[in-house]
């Protein structure tokens, strides 16, 4: 079953110009916030234009994770948290609208006002803001809260943090934070952080807490049972304050959303199918063709459901660590990029359905383009040609295969490239001139059977070049401590962008973030352009810059090749229960947090 994108034709380029629309100060206190211009809905609108205002409440989603988990703290460093938890408890000021490239509106805030260049934001509180244990949600809540998570939180909190002058309560329900910088999008960072319950912490170690304290929040859900490492059971709160709060109307319409863990993609797919999970997103385009023809989608009791989208690719495959000697140097990165064969991976895995993420921004107006620099995107790269790895500014491509097993000219570059970089193949061993073997450690998370194979073939790949890699395959507390340490050689990767992308990009991808511990910057590229561009899209006042900038960022990294890439995904497979319903009109995100399950419903 496919849907459409409800009955209004949109280009992505409209979108992303309805984001890089002249700038217009805001002077008075708003209704929402967008990074550049307004935001396309009005102060009186009824609900997000992707959700249903009629839904009806009641029923259970439930959907099936691969791992385990340890915390129920999504807003520290510290334990394996499931990954949902950080969008069901993180209520804030502001919410994100899916229909539009970077557009807030009220959510605990009842409005937003800026300075007339953005160096300031100040957010009144709505009156009826409320903790799931019926205290009011306070200033002093709120100021502990951006404290303690710009301090002590997860890493993806402490670069705005840093960037705050000043924060400092303005009125009984207001507050002030004045920023240190220029950087347009801080305004809005500043409405998306989780505003959490002072009192509940009081004598407790907030970064070392694991499963021992539920956090109190103002969201519509709560937890209300869980057993660690096998599910969480989270129930919608009938008296939820913000019901009729417009960013909340026709979302979070379902009474319980379970999560339930299983040790591998296989057991997690047997329980879909005998009906243990109701809802189960499928990543492999062949499995879908060929396994979803069992018992339930036969009588239609599961419905297969084809969701489009508008997003960039981002980049998903397997990372090498540059802070590791062995994938220090470009010239072996790339060897390590012509021995993977992925057109006869993805001829193996999905039957070459699925087409190749070329780039991070691929599948979008923001991806670097053909050929060799020019224009805006050349000038800004400009000053640093002396440092850019080659083919940045003279245009890069990702090799492609013959789709043979063999990849003769895949292994040859390969070879060359090693040979450049000082090491050969010695007894069909490649070794450097001290006869030392080169080899390298793949890190994977258990139960991702479809990533092991494709592991496995690469494997094959490396022997054709005299390399043989380990392969070690561990729980999902071990591989976050790992990853989080960057002990690791080569791991699987996933990042998402999008189309406004921001100071997150820092984070991802910044030289002052590379050797920050549980930071996201997992290649430890250290980069002066990469920086210079992330400081570029966030200070561009015009369209055409914005776009360069990206552009320009997009080319930097993928012609550091840091990343194999594998397929992108231009539309989600959700397969579900017949009475699991959502809106025909899909946000141009599609399927993304903020989506399922915020705007499905369950009816007979």
């Amino acid at each position: 079953m496919t849907r459409p994108f409800g009955n209004r034709p949109r280009a992505i380029a409209t979108a992303l110009a309805l984001v890089c629309a002249g700038a217009s100060a805001i002077a008075e206190p708003q209704h929402g916030i967008a990074m550049y211009g307004d935001p396309a809905l009005p102060p009186d609108f009824v609900s997000l234009p992707y959700a249903n205002p009629d839904a009806p409440k009641g029923g259970q989603i439930v959907t099936a994770e691969v791992g385990s988990f340890d915390s129920l703290n999504p807003f520290i460093r510290k334990g394996s948290v499931p990954w949902q938890l950080r969008f069901f408890l993180g209520e804030s000021f502001m919410g994100r609208s899916l229909d539009e490239p970077f557009s807030l509106y009220g959510v605990l805030a009842e409005s937003v006002e800026t300075g007339p260049n953005r160096e300031w934001v100040e957010f009144t509180l709505r009156e009826e803001a409320a903790f799931s244990d019926g205290s009011p949600v306070t200033i002093a809540d709120v100021l502990w809260s951006y404290e303690t998570l710009g301090t002590v939180g997860h890493p993806r909190y402490l670069g705005f943090w840093a960037k705050v002058e000043s924060m400092e309560q303005t009125g009984d329900r207001s507050v002030r934070f004045t920023f240190s910088e220029a950087d347009r999008e801080l305004a809005l960072l500043a409405g998306m952080r989780p505003i959490l319950k002072k009192e509940q912490w009081e004598g407790v170690d907030f970064a070392d807490s694991t499963t021992e304290v539920v956090p109190i929040t103002s969201a519509p859900y709560v937890i209300a049972d869980f057993e660690p490492g096998r599910f969480v059971s989270l129930r919608r709160n009938p008296d939820y304050w913000g019901a009729d709060v417009p960013f909340r109307v026709g979302t979070n319409n379902i009474d319980e959303v379970r999560l339930e863990f299983f040790g591998d993609e296989t057991a997690a797919f047997e329980a879909f199918k005998v009906g243990e999970v109701n809802s189960n997103r499928e990543f492999n385009v062949a499995r879908w063709e060929s396994q979803y023809n069992f018992p339930a989608v036969q009588d239609g009791d599961v419905v297969l459901s084809v969701v489009p989208h508008e997003r960039p690719s981002g980049m998903t495959g397997f990372v090498m660590n540059t802070r590791r000697d062995q994938f220090s140097d470009w010239r072996v990165r790339d060897a390590m990029l012509h021995a993977f064969n992925f057109e006869f991976i993805n001829e193996t895995m999905t039957g070459a359905a699925q087409p190749r993420i070329t780039s991070y921004w691929s599948n979008s107006p923001l991806g670097m383009e053909d050929g060799p620099a020019t224009g805006r995107v050349l000038e800004f790269l400009q000053p640093f040609a002396a440092d850019l790895t080659p083919g940045t500014l003279e245009g890069y491509s990702l090799p492609v295969s013959d789709g043979s097993e063999r990849n003769r000219a895949g292994t040859r570059a390969a070879l060359a490239q090693m040979e450049a970089a000082g090491w050969t193949v010695q007894d069909g061993v490649m070794a450097n001139a001290a006869g030392t073997p080169f080899t390298f450690d793949i890190l994977l998370p258990q139960g991702g059977s479809e990533n092991q194979a494709i592991i496995d073939m690469y494997v094959e790949s490396l022997a054709r070049i005299g390399v043989s890699p380990t392969v070690s395959v561990v729980d999902s507390a071990q591989f976050k401590e790992r990853t989080d340490a960057y002990d690791f050689d080569m791991t699987y990767y996933r990042r998402g962008v999008s189309l406004s992308p921001g100071n997150e990009q820092y984070s991802y991808y910044g030289a002052e973030t590379a050797d920050q511990p549980g930071g996201r910057n997992l290649m430890g590229v250290k980069s002066p352009a990469v920086d210079a561009m992330i400081d570029r899209l966030l200070t561009s006042e015009s369209q055409d810059d914005f776009v360069a900038a990206v552009k320009a960022l997009d080319r930097t990294l993928t012609a550091g090749r840091y990343v194999l890439p594998i397929y992108q995904w231009n539309i989600s497979r959700v397969a579900h229960a017949k009475e699991l319903h959502y809106p025909e009109t899909l946000p141009i995100f599609g399927d993304w947090p903020g989506w399922q399950p915020d705007v499905w419903w369950y009816e007979d």
